[in-house]
């Protein structure tokens, strides 16, 4: 159909081609918005979270220990990069900057 005839037949002149081109590829191995599920026990390194995080993930980490002991060494740079923490019925759900935690329906 050409472009008279779609725009006589009232229809949308899309170029779905060059609109798919005009998007933003997601970056290669780059992994951001994931949910990642985990146990917070210490067996990782507090710079593991650091990284998913940074790298736009979504942390939900079942919380086996001291809350307070092993957040610690991560807590702090995750704010500071502008992220969220919550700790919520024994897990301990960490987000990325850009990304809220909502709390209102609790």
């Amino acid at each position: 159909m050409s472009d008279d005839e779609s725009r006589n037949r009232g229809g949308l002149d899309l170029d779905l081609q060059t609109a798919e081109g005009e998007l933003d590829a997601p970056e290669e191995g780059g992994g951001g918005g994931r949910v990642v599920l985990g146990v917070l026990d210490g067996s990782e390194a507090p710079e593991t979270w650091v990284e998913h995080i940074a790298d736009g993930n979504v942390l939900v980490l079942n919380v086996d220990g001291d809350l307070n002991e092993l957040a610690a060494g991560f807590a702090r740079d995750v704010r500071d990069m502008g992220g969220e923490l919550m700790h919520f019925r024994g897990f301990l759900v960490v987000s990325p900057p850009g990304v809220e935690i909502d709390t209102d329906r609790l």
